[in-house]
């Protein structure tokens, strides 16, 4: 069995249909239904139960596909690792960013490419659980999220460099002109507000946070939306809807011209921070040399 034939099989363990495999893998059925059975035969074990329309993996064939899986991403590393003993520092960046912390990167950004011209970026958002499975497909590198990072995966698996904490701030409308004169404000005061805060099926710490600095103070909070979106509440704040309790360095993305940013003078909670990647897994230099701008930030 080679390397050649490891992708064949995880083609259509991945698509479950030979016809699929083969489509994907630019090459004919019949050739690759022979390579299959060959690699049955060799290992004298059946990969797949067969029915007319899909093709289920056996106990031999899942294992078979997490051994290839681990396999090829590793023999993939080695190569690249190998190819920028030469090359140097270039090539693509891939990072992930939930939403909120987007505003860490452009100075970061702009810092590495003056001292790295041939690095370009490619920068992918989302939650906690979609950065966390772009990770383990190797299709980024690196995630800046807040912390604790809710994927999935066991937390051990990231080896985690803490930045600098958030602290948080209230944003409200800046048609609420009875606040136009005021720059911070007391968390009892949120009792009345109608609040929006960042929630999504997978991810609640942030949303928890609040809540629970609301009862710290005596009153449960008036929660009329939980979004997604930093953008949508955001929106919904420009147009007078309510208002939100967000970690101040968000509003370093977003225009504040209608919406005000408040201080909270008697609450000092935090977000935390923090740039991940995989632990015993193969780091571009670029990646590397990346981190080492955040440890900077220390």
């Amino acid at each position: 069995m080679d390397l050649r034939q490891l992708k064949y099989f995880l083609a259509i363990a991945q698509e479950g249909q030979v016809t699929r495999a083969a489509k994907r893998l630019n090459i004919e059925q019949p050739p690759l239904s022979r390579q299959l059975k060959q690699m049955e035969e060799e290992l004298g074990v059946k990969l797949f139960d067969r029915d007319k329309m899909r093709l289920k993996l056996t106990d031999a064939g899942a294992l078979l596909k997490q051994k290839a899986e681990s396999l090829l991403l590793q023999f993939d590393e080695t190569i690249k690792e190998v190819k920028e003993i030469e090359v140097g520092v270039r090539g693509v960046l891939s990072i992930g960013s939930v939403v909120s912390c987007i505003s860490l990167l452009p100075k970061q950004i702009e810092q590495f490419r003056k001292q790295f011209p041939q690095v370009t970026f490619k920068i992918s958002e989302g939650d906690h659980f979609y950065l966390g499975e772009q990770l383990e497909k190797r299709a980024i590198e690196l995630v800046i999220a807040r912390l604790p990072f809710e994927a999935q995966t066991h937390s051990q698996q990231y080896s985690i460099l803490p930045l600098p904490s958030d602290p948080f701030v209230t944003v409200i409308p800046s048609s609420w002109t009875q606040y136009s004169a005021n720059q911070s404000i007391n968390m009892k005061e949120l009792a009345s507000f109608p609040l929006l805060t960042l929630k999504t099926d997978k991810t609640t710490r942030m949303h928890e946070q609040v809540v629970n600095e609301c009862k710290r103070h005596g009153f449960e909070p008036n929660i009329i939306c939980e979004c997604s979106s930093v953008a949508i509440i955001m929106s919904l704040i420009a147009e007078g809807i309510g208002a939100t309790v967000f970690p101040k360095s968000v509003m370093s993305s977003f225009p504040t011209t209608v919406v005000k940013m408040l201080d909270i003078k008697d609450a000092d909670f935090q977000s935390e921070v923090g740039i991940l990647w995989l632990k015993d897994r193969y780091l571009s230099r670029s990646a590397q040399h990346f981190i080492e701008r955040f440890q900077m930030m220390q």
